[in-house]
């Protein structure tokens, strides 16, 4: 009985491990639009989804990114460890207007921060945001941001 426990105990620590070098894909969806594009993209509400975010992800479509939403808004800061692509982290007021933009290198733990509190960080492609002509000040639009 007790070499049955541990052995189940042992494969649920493996298991975890195992998880924690696993990319999360299966995020809640939702569209934004910035300007004239669209954007699809995975929401981290929960600390546990916004502390994996897009680590350990290989590859990503052009049009997707992923939103961290928090509960008030405060100066967020990010990091790329275990991070494996170059992105841009735009830091989103409640409306949706951009407060600022930094792009982050990856497998770093550089912290990249708000320059004023926000509840929301859009994380995407490094260049997206400088290729579609959005700058600080500009507005995305969506069911998460209030009019």
């Amino acid at each position: 009985m007790k070499r049955a426990l541990l052995t189940l105990l042992l494969s649920g620590l493996v298991f975890c491990a195992i998880a924690q070098d696993t990319p999360q894909t299966n995020l809640p969806r939702i569209k934004l639009q910035a300007g004239m594009y669209q954007i699809d993209t995975q929401v981290a509400q929960t600390s546990d989804q916004r502390s994996i975010g897009l680590m350990f992800r290989k590859d990503m479509p052009q049009h997707e990114g992923m939103l961290f939403v928090f509960e008030q808004p405060a100066t967020q800061c990010f990091w790329m460890k275990n991070t494996l692509l170059p992105l841009t982290a735009a830091f989103v007021a409640d409306d949706g207007t951009i407060v600022n933009l930094v792009d982050m290198k990856p497998q770093t733990t550089d912290s990249h921060c708000s320059e004023k509190p926000v509840r929301f960080v859009l994380e995407m492609h490094q260049g997206w945001f400088t290729k579609k002509g959005l700058k600080v000040g500009s507005r995305l639009s969506g069911v998460a941001f209030k009019p």
